[in-house]
């Protein structure tokens, strides 16, 4: 079936978030007068949530007896400052113009709760231009479940087929597959330095945004 949208994850595939997550990270350290981390430290866990990035800025066990308190403070922190350096990845504005003017729609489909994922997508004038976001409050069960996928198409009024479906993580590939939908894997998001998206089953895996401008040639043209 001909392609006639494009669904994105948006953490480490659509958008850059992780600086917002390091500058968190670090705030609480420096407040503790502790010094900075490695922000690798912090972006290559960034796909594990909080409680990975919490754990790894101040090295700590979620069973420690300290661990719910940071926790819970890193996510008030965020939702105060969730979109202040968040920005596209390179190549991405350019892709999403294109993807546009090709009369195609697209939209996201993330992990990342409501709260958070709503007022970045406004922050960042793309609200206005997505035609669906769909975030964990929405359904019963995340990815890689594939029914956020399926609610997507059903409020856009698709088949899963006419969709190729964008992430960087292993969640992504099993819940695009498993709604019937294309699927392309990134390797410039949050991929832990041990995970390998080649061997993730994807049905392509791009380096940069821009490859996607000749999967999506070839799909449009039913290829």
């Amino acid at each position: 079936m001909r392609l006639r949208a494009v669904l994105f994850d948006m953490d480490g595939t659509l958008l850059d978030t992780a600086p917002d997550f390091i500058a968190v990270c670090q705030a609480m350290r420096t407040d503790r007068q502790l010094p900075l981390v490695s922000e690798k430290l912090i972006r290559d866990v960034v796909s594990g949530g909080a409680r990975a990035m919490v754990a790894a800025t101040f090295d700590l066990s979620p069973a420690d007896p300290t661990f719910e308190a940071l926790r819970l403070e890193f996510l008030e922190r965020y939702q105060q400052h969730c979109a202040v350096h968040t920005c596209f990845f390179d190549g991405m504005g350019e892709l999403i113009a294109d993807i546009e003017k090709s009369g195609l729609i697209w939209g996201v489909a993330t992990n990342k709760p409501l709260c958070f994922a709503e007022p970045i997508m406004h922050g960042l004038g793309l609200a206005e231009r997505s035609a669906v976001l769909v975030c964990p409050d929405h359904v019963t069960h995340s990815k890689p479940d594939p029914e956020m996928l399926f609610l997507a198409c059903n409020q856009l009024d698709i088949e899963p087929s006419s969709v190729l479906f964008v992430g960087d993580d292993r969640r992504d590939i099993e819940a695009g597959h498993a709604a019937g939908m294309r699927t392309a894997a990134v390797r410039y998001g949050y991929i832990h330095p041990e995970d390998n998206p080649g061997n993730w089953g994807a049905d392509v895996v791009v380096d940069h945004p821009l490859e996607l401008r000749a999967v999506l040639d070839r799909a449009l043209c039913g290829c």
